[in-house]
């Protein structure tokens, strides 16, 4: 399917930029620059997997978290050694028929939904899913409804699920921009399947990028886009409010809210 990147996934000056940038250069430049983490995305780290590999081993050592953001389309043989150095992942999980696999990217669903199910229950790899809904491919409610449950009853109601917005682009021209009210619709159609953190993408929304509380209902982590506007939890991770612990992989990191404890939220 059309990638929302595609300019950078499509360059072939990254090819060369790719052979001067040995997996040990990138750990200690990442740690040297106290970047807490790097990210392997733009193109599908599965495509790059040996180099990938090697690299996240080396920010393992360096005390940096690798990150796979991929389309989650891996054999079983080959799913433990990727994911053995990765600290976190975000998958695609780019529609929930079999139908719009095959026509929209030429993949497997269930082969997806396999590693979907690996990561979450046989590693210790924090995970989150994007799904990109695309008007007229897979914006249905009953569509988005499916997904949303199979998330919930397969994987657990804390697994964070992403949706984006789709614009126009490269080889999907004529396909409309997704409308804000599609995200938010799906949103509610996935928190109704009992999901307990959702998020929009790609769109200013301030509602849908705020981590709530799924204990009492208060804000947490109040976002628009990439910026944090406030920052509620505790230094345990948990709400201040009530006490519900909130899932995911903290570390102590200053910022404009004094020293706190940051998620990786991809």
């Amino acid at each position: 399917m059309d990638c929302q990147n595609w300019e950078i996934s499509t360059s072939r000056q990254w090819d060369t930029l790719a052979a001067e940038a040995s997996p040990r250069t990138i750990a200690e430049t990442a740690r040297d620059l106290a970047a807490t983490s790097v990210a392997f995305t733009y193109n599908d780290p599965v495509i790059f997997a040996e180099y990938a590999i090697d690299t996240a081993w080396a920010c393992r050592q360096a005390g940096v978290q690798p990150i796979a953001v991929t389309a989650g389309y891996i054999s079983e043989e080959a799913r433990p050694a990727f994911f053995a150095p990765m600290a976190a992942a975000n998958i695609d999980l780019k529609g929930f028929t079999e139908q719009f696999y095959r026509r929209v990217t030429g993949a497997r669903l269930e082969t997806v939904l396999d590693t979907l199910r690996y990561v979450v229950h046989e590693t210790d790899v924090w995970t989150e899913i994007t799904t990109l809904v695309i008007p007229g491919f897979n914006d249905s409610d009953e569509e988005l409804t499916r997904l949303s449950q199979w998330v919930a009853g397969e994987l657990g109601p804390d697994v964070p699920l992403h949706f984006s917005a789709f614009h126009p682009d490269n080889r999907m021209r004529d396909v409309a921009r997704t409308p804000v009210s599609t995200l938010r619709r799906a949103r509610e159609l996935a928190r109704a399947a009992g999901l307990h953190h959702v998020y929009v993408g790609n769109v200013h929304d301030t509602d849908g990028d705020t981590t709530w509380c799924p204990g009492c209902g208060t804000a947490l982590i109040v976002r628009d886009w990439y910026q944090i506007l406030s920052y509620r939890l505790g230094p345990d991770g948990r709400c201040p409010d009530c006490g519900t612990p909130i899932p995911g992989r903290w570390e102590e990191s200053p910022g404009d809210f004094g020293r706190q404890r940051i998620p990786v939220r991809i």
